[in-house]
């Protein structure tokens, strides 16, 4: 297991903003001695073509836009490209067989073809994931487990045979979508009060869809804000809960990567320790 971040990714933050420099540098001081890093190189604005319009790059780029929940920060298309590079080494170490976590910011999976929000300005792991593709067609799924749902990262995938998305997030929350399955997009919304035991049973489910679909690779867009601490969400998870769903995740018995999502609470850090955990020492 190799873990990519920047301490790059701490420099900005907005004010009272859930999505602080705090939540990723307290998870780095803790796995820092636990595991391998390796640094992101910053993605190239044509890899973003892959998946993004030529007028949502030049929004960033200029900081041309407005959205209440995703602030508009100098230089953020500087450290939003690095965290799309986070995502793409950790993919490209997922080639060479290496499970991987990029544990970088911001997140990215409510950011669409064109369009941001939710925190996100680009898709991490759609890019990512297009980029494995551009060099080798193959088939690969995406198991979102977010606590909200992918919004963007559907509206990236949407028809397109050779991934497989599957989402299993809280309803109602944001962004108010994600309530029934589409086409090649699975949706699994889930109850307010979901309680591990529940959660579990559904995830078993998420896994025998994935297997079903032979994927070469595994992409996973790792949030933890359906942990029972955070504030932002219903959903009853325990820190012990991650572990159980990386082991889960590592039986597909495929190479994976993963990029951080959400999570906001104190224990992100135990959360993400033990899905690791559970990504390396599957039983």
């Amino acid at each position: 297991m190799k873990i990519v971040f920047s301490e790059k990714c701490l420099e900005y933050e907005s004010p009272g903003h859930p999505e602080s420099p705090s939540r990723v540098s307290s998870s780095y001081e803790f796995l820092k001695d636990k595991f391998e890093f390796t640094k992101p190189s910053v993605c190239k604005e044509k890899d973003l073509r892959l998946v993004h319009t030529e007028d949502l790059i030049k929004k960033v780029k200029k900081n041309d836009f407005f959205d209440f929940d995703t602030p508009n920060i100098k230089n953020i298309y500087n450290y939003a490209l690095l965290s799309v590079g986070g995502a793409i080494k950790a993919a490209q170490l997922a080639l060479k067989g290496i499970n991987s976590f990029s544990l970088m910011r911001p997140p990215g999976h409510h950011a669409g073809r064109d369009f941001l929000g939710g925190f996100c300005y680009f898709n991490n792991i759609a890019v990512a994931v297009k980029k494995l593709q551009q060099k080798r067609n193959m088939k690969i799924a995406i198991c979102d487990f977010d606590v909200h749902h992918g919004n963007g990262t559907q509206d990236i995938f949407l028809g397109d045979e050779s991934v497989l998305y599957i989402s299993i997030h809280q309803v109602p929350l944001f962004p108010g979508t994600g309530f029934k399955t589409e086409k090649n997009c699975v949706n699994i919304p889930l109850p307010p009060g979901t309680t591990e035991d529940k959660y579990l049973k559904i995830f078993k489910h998420v896994i025998r869809t994935i297997k079903n679909f032979k994927p070469e690779i595994l992409a996973i867009s790792a949030g933890f804000d359906s942990y029972e601490g955070d504030s932002i969400s219903n959903i009853n998870l325990k820190k012990e809960s991650y572990r159980k769903i990386g082991s889960m995740l590592s039986s597909v018995g495929v190479s994976s990567f993963s990029v951080l999502e959400g999570g906001y609470s104190n224990d992100l850090k135990f959360c993400i320790y033990n899905f690791l955990q559970g990504i390396e020492k599957h039983e």
